[in-house]
């Protein structure tokens, strides 16, 4: 209901109605998987340097259709954004400014909903730029595949069961292969096919074995 409100009053906070496809209706069966790679951790001062997405048709997923692009940010590359995505200062310096880069991905995603591991970060980066030149967040639906993957796993797991939700671990579980990781492109096309297999699991009614938890001792030992 609150998101619904929301929309409703974003469609009139629009700036610019040449964005006004952002609240259609979307496509049955559609979603974009969608990963950005940052100067560092802090949507308030951190900047994108490379952003990819990739559509789903159902279970197809499109990738030849892909968006990506390189953003020549305004904040430093902090030493540990380096250390994960390998990308230093000089690598991105010839991309677009994310002004430039923005109404493109918009266009790209449309109405459709947004699929990620960690989707929320993502879309606070992006909804940096969002805000100030559309005067409004983004309005799509959100799918975190971290949650799918643990309604599968963990939705019938006892109280206090270890729960690990680690990219690799979800990876792992549906037998996917590890794509570069921390690359913009490569994360999408993992987000995708993560989301394309849990989303089989759940329309068959599968879910994903845990390990037998250790039996608790009944004895005290010597």
């Amino acid at each position: 209901m609150l998101f619904s409100i929301r929309r409703r009053v974003d469609q009139y906070r629009l700036r610019d109605p040449a964005f006004r496809f952002l609240f259609d209706k979307p496509l049955q069966h559609e979603v974009v998987a969608i990963d950005c790679e940052t100067t560092g951790l802090d949507p308030r001062r951190d900047d994108i340097v490379t952003v990819a997405a990739v559509p789903i048709h159902g279970r197809r997923i499109l990738a030849s259709r892909r968006f990506e692009a390189t953003v020549r940010p305004s904040a430093r590359m902090k030493t540990e954004a380096i250390k994960t995505h390998r990308l230093r200062e000089g690598d991105v310096a010839a991309g677009r400014s994310v002004e430039d880069v923005l109404p493109g991905l918009l266009r790209f995603i449309g109405s459709r909903p947004l699929v990620g591991y960690y989707l929320e970060f993502d879309i606070a980066m992006i909804n940096k730029t969002v805000r100030r030149l559309l005067g409004i967040e983004l309005p799509n639906a959100r799918i975190e595949v971290s949650a799918l993957y643990h309604e599968r796993k963990y939705g019938d797991a006892p109280p206090g069961a270890e729960v690990d939700l680690r990219f690799t671990a979800i990876l792992a579980d549906l037998g996917l292969p590890a794509l570069d990781q921390h690359d913009a492109l490569s994360d999408a096309l993992m987000t995708a096919m993560m989301y394309v297999g849990l989303i089989d699991l759940k329309q068959r009614g599968v879910r994903i074995a845990r390990p037998r938890s250790s039996p608790v001792a009944q004895f005290g030992g010597a």
